[in-house]
């Protein structure tokens, strides 16, 4: 029988633990732009959402900028991370234990982020080999979490339908994009107690919990699949 079910999973904040460093660098460079932000800006209310989209957000609050300095704003601030990705960025605790646990199911990574932001996070955090080229990103896709068509587009290249595909994220929008592409959702809530799991996905607190959580969700993607 054919694997029942595919794993898809977000990569910031579910895979690498790049969002505190990615909060910081990018607080740096809009302040800088004319564009007030705080670390905490993006940790409480952005986490996920692509970055146009936060900066559309703070241009309706603070003034539009000149459209070559957004574009200088967001070259400099990837470059950065980039830079410091290779010796300031660490796994998500579990991670590779996890992956380790989830055998040979079927699996990919499926981000907002640019392809190469992805492969560099990877690579900086040796969880590459566990992914292969099995990688998509919404700037190659052109759809863009929440929206669900990141989602669609990797479990389809997968060779899978919505039914049988199982999603992690540890982000709302990621969650919201996924439950709107008729996927199971597991939820790392590693925030409970400011941020509630969306009705329809599973919340777990640590990548530890994840091995349980699908083998719980085996039994009926198996029997769909038959």
């Amino acid at each position: 029988m054919p694997d029942p079910l595919c794993l898809l999973f977000d990569c910031d904040g579910t895979l690498v633990d790049s969002e505190p460093l990615l909060a910081e660098i990018m607080a740096k460079y809009l302040t800088q732009a004319g564009l007030p932000f705080r670390p905490l800006d993006y940790m409480n209310d952005f986490r996920g959402a692509r970055f146009g989209s936060i900066v559309a957000h703070l241009e309706r609050a603070y003034g539009e900028i000149d459209p070559t300095l957004r574009e200088e704003t967001e070259r400099d601030m990837r470059r950065e991370m980039n830079e410091r990705m290779l010796n300031e960025l660490a796994p998500i605790e579990g991670a590779a234990g996890a992956l380790d646990a989830l055998g040979g199911l079927p699996r990919c990574v499926a981000s907002n982020g640019p392809e190469h932001k992805i492969r560099r996070a990877l690579d900086s955090t040796g969880l590459r080999h566990f992914f292969d080229d099995h990688i998509y990103s919404a700037y190659s896709v052109g759809s863009w979490k929440p929206d669900p068509g990141l989602f669609l587009h990797a479990g389809r290249d997968m060779g899978f339908d919505p039914a049988h595909c199982v999603v992690i994220d540890d982000a709302q929008v990621g969650v919201r994009a996924a439950l709107a592409a008729g996927m199971r959702v597991i939820h790392i809530n590693r925030f409970p107690e400011r941020e509630a799991t969306p009705a329809g996905a599973i919340a777990i607190g640590h990548m530890r919990e994840l091995p349980g959580a699908v083998e719980r969700l085996l039994p009926m993607l198996a029997a769909n699949h038959a």
